[in-house]
């Protein structure tokens, strides 16, 4: 993908969620069955890494269960992070665990630098990769989890499968309403329109860039990256498909 249009779509991006933080956190404040699946079935003690942990609803969880070890969440959305930030302050600290939040844009090469560990137990990425624009950008940054994860460290990921909900699908906008064409995004690029708004706020529509990834692919990045795959599995939503979830394991 070229850079200009790789920076146009992580710039659709960061307007919606600097722009619709709020509204979106407001969709967000439960977690979703597929995250507590993974919870109780593969979150265990040690240190964790939630990269794209939006309103911060996982860690405060996590804290509330009691849970030994540490969180820390990045997200790239101030108004996110604020409401993570919040969230936390109203929580009871219990020995043994550490949570903490601080921005980072994973599309910059450096948004490593400054993490509080130099190695991970577990990373998690619920609903991101399908933010990142460009195939060569999302293997590099999955090389880098790779790099952050201790041997035989898992990574654990979901992504949106929008399709399978045909309102969701009828969201679907063309590519010229962002100067944009088809020719210049990659297959499995779609820009989506968001429907949700709160008190206060402009009735300006918001877009999205979302990549829907294939079985297939994730599994190639997966091989490509130095991973096998533990588990996958579909969940949340009405139909309970609406996210595809994968369990990946460093390789020895």
């Amino acid at each position: 993908m070229d850079e200009t249009v790789s920076k146009k779509l992580l710039d659709i991006n960061d307007k919606f969620y600097q722009s619709f933080g709020a509204a979106f956190a407001e969709t967000r404040h439960r977690i979703q069955p597929g995250v507590q699946r993974i919870v109780d079935q593969w979150i265990k003690p040690g240190a964790w890494l939630d990269i794209g942990c939006g309103s911060g609803v996982l860690g405060q969880r996590l804290a509330q269960n009691g849970f030994q070890g540490s969180y820390l969440g990045l997200d790239f959305s101030e108004p996110l992070l604020n409401e993570a930030r919040l969230g936390a302050e109203g929580l009871s600290p219990h020995d043994g665990f550490e949570l903490a939040y601080q921005p980072a844009n994973l599309l910059l090469p450096d948004w490593a630098d400054g993490l509080t560990e130099s190695s991970y137990d577990g990373i998690l990425a619920f609903a991101v990769l399908h933010h990142l624009p460009g195939a060569e950008n999302r293997g590099r940054l999955i090389k880098q989890i790779h790099r952050l994860l201790k041997p035989e460290g898992i990574f654990i990921h979901s992504e949106w499968q929008f399709d399978h909900n045909p309102k969701l699908a009828a969201r679907v906008q063309p590519w010229s309403l962002v100067g944009l064409s088809t020719e210049e995004v990659e297959e499995g690029d779609y820009l989506l329109d968001w429907r949700h708004y709160t008190a206060g706020q402009s009735d300006e529509p918001g877009l999205r860039y979302v990549h829907l990834f294939s079985q297939p692919e994730l599994n190639a990045l997966a091989e490509s990256a130095g991973f096998s795959i533990l588990e996958q599995f579909e969940s949340d939503g009405k139909t309970g498909n609406l996210g595809l979830y994968q369990v990946w394991q460093k390789k020895a």
